[in-house]
């Protein structure tokens, strides 16, 4: 029986939609593992790329890379159905949380979760930081690049979507250089 891609990207989306605490970098790792190593439909080089292009457009970079993944797996349609599935699961659960927000509030037990919750949150965006960082080149001038956009983003605050495209440009004269036979 052939495989109905859209309703396959949606349940896909779902799951990793559900079962992620922590918004789209947290979901990352999940995206990767079920796409690139589970599915097969795209490979690592490609997950990369999308995520980059995930990060500099407007928009969630959970929902962005749903998109993007999903039109290169079933155009249109496949786009749609995997934005449905990774959106869906949140406003099911704040539909869900809006009903019952008083007993949230106040319950000390629920607020020591989500402490212990958004520690883990760190670690799985640690992880796909580590993941990443061992796929990409590891080239003087990928370094110099992730090291300069770290501190510039990190500690002088300049909008990451500035700093992905002066990256660009510097990868972009990097590989033209070479091409002429520089080093």
């Amino acid at each position: 029986m052939e495989e109905n891609k859209e309703l396959t990207l949606f349940t896909t989306f779902f799951k990793i939609g559900a079962f992620t605490f922590g918004g789209g970098y947290a979901m990352i790792p999940m995206i990767q593992r079920e796409i690139v190593d589970k599915r097969h439909w795209i490979d690592a080089d490609e997950i990369l790329d999308i995520i980059a292009i995930a990060e500099s457009t407007p928009g969630p970079i959970a929902v962005n890379s749903a998109t993007f993944v999903g039109a290169k797996i079933a155009g249109k349609k496949g786009a749609f159905m995997a934005t449905l599935g990774v959106v869906l699961p949140s406003f099911l659960i704040i539909l869900a949380i809006s009903h019952i927000l008083n007993a949230f509030e106040t319950n000390k037990y629920v607020s020591y979760a989500f402490t212990g919750i958004r520690a883990g949150v760190m670690a799985l965006i640690l992880n796909a930081a580590i993941s990443m960082y061992k796929q990409c080149p590891k080239d003087l001038v990928s370094i110099i690049l992730m090291a300069a956009a770290l501190v510039l983003v990190a500690f002088f605050n300049v909008n990451a979507i500035l700093v992905l495209l002066l990256c660009a440009g510097v990868g972009l004269l990097s590989s033209l250089r070479i091409r002429k036979g520089g080093n």
